[in-house]
């Protein structure tokens, strides 16, 4: 996995953390299952663009705070 694509998804982790949200409470929010998240979390799976939009969105982030 490239450094680029861990850093994305640590900072996805590393906002969930800090709003407080749980894993079931994103992953719902986002319309993916928990263990999806988990693992993308993890940096055992590299979610598709759909997915991170999601997420940012579910963050109220915007896709750009999270891929710079």
């Amino acid at each position: 996995m490239e450094k680029k694509t861990e850093k994305i998804l640590e900072k996805i982790r590393l906002k969930r953390i800090e709003n407080k949200i749980s894993l079931l409470n994103l992953a719902t929010s986002a319309g993916i299952s928990h263990s999806h998240l988990y693992y993308i979390e993890s940096k055992k799976v590299i979610p598709s663009i759909d997915v991170v939009v999601k997420l940012a969105d579910a963050l109220n982030i915007s896709l750009k705070d999270i891929l710079e």
